[in-house]
């Protein structure tokens, strides 16, 4: 998976946060889910990636949209492109009441990896850390940061800077980190964070969208 779909993916969780907080306030948490849902699916589907959900929305007879299993990327539209295949953990919309009422802290937030880079995990809060199969006994919930990469990059063959994965997350109401979507006049403003493994650092973005203008944004990081 290539860096540079880092911004792709920023782009997603934008989309998703944006839709969501035009339901922000209205008391309805399924309308807000449902927006934000549709909006990252959406932008997902115009990434040029072969990507497979792994933490959704649930399963596909409980979730219509980005349930776990489903594929998205620009590879369901393309199935024989030669694009890179992803694993993709999401929720378009965490703290649905919180957006509902406009109480702080609800964001949009997107984590990917290589194939297999992600465990297909149950709807359970727990401490953990989540490897593929092939890194399984390698790592431990009490060592530092540094030394599960190194040990993780070692089962795989590899140097710590080829680990490649990607977080990004958008607030959609005020929190401590980030700040909601604010709408101006004729566009939309946006307060994200974003993490690269590989150039290990943890980026602010505020982004500018103009809604006359969707091909043209403004970021400042």
């Amino acid at each position: 998976m290539e860096e540079q779909l880092s911004l792709d993916f920023l782009r997603v969780v934008e989309n998703a946060a944006i839709a969501a907080a035009r339901t922000m306030g209205f008391g309805d948490r399924h309308k807000a889910d449902e927006v934000a849902v549709e909006a990252m699916r959406k932008t997902m589907d115009s990434v040029e990636i072969d990507g497979t959900v792994v933490i959704g929305e649930g399963e596909r007879d409980e979730a219509p949209m980005l349930y776990i299993g489903e594929k998205v990327g620009l590879a369901t539209h393309a199935p024989k492109a030669l694009i890179p295949q992803v694993d993709i953990a999401v929720d378009p919309l965490e703290g649905t009441n919180l957006c509902a009422t406009g109480a702080p802290n609800a964001i949009a937030v997107l984590a990917a990896s290589e194939r297999g880079g992600l465990l297909n995990a149950p709807d359970l809060y727990m401490e953990k850390i989540v490897v593929g199969p092939s890194c399984k006994g390698a790592i431990d919930l009490d060592a530092p940061v540094a030394d599960n990469l190194k040990s993780i990059a070692k089962r795989l063959e590899r140097d710590v800077e080829d680990l490649v994965m990607v977080f990004a997350c958008t607030g959609v109401t005020d929190g401590n980190l980030l700040k909601g979507v604010r709408f101006f006049g004729e566009g939309v403003r946006t307060s994200s964070m974003i993490l690269t493994l590989d150039d290990r650092q943890v980026r602010f973005i505020d982004s500018v969208h103009l809604e006359k203008r969707p091909d043209i944004k403004v970021r400042f990081a």
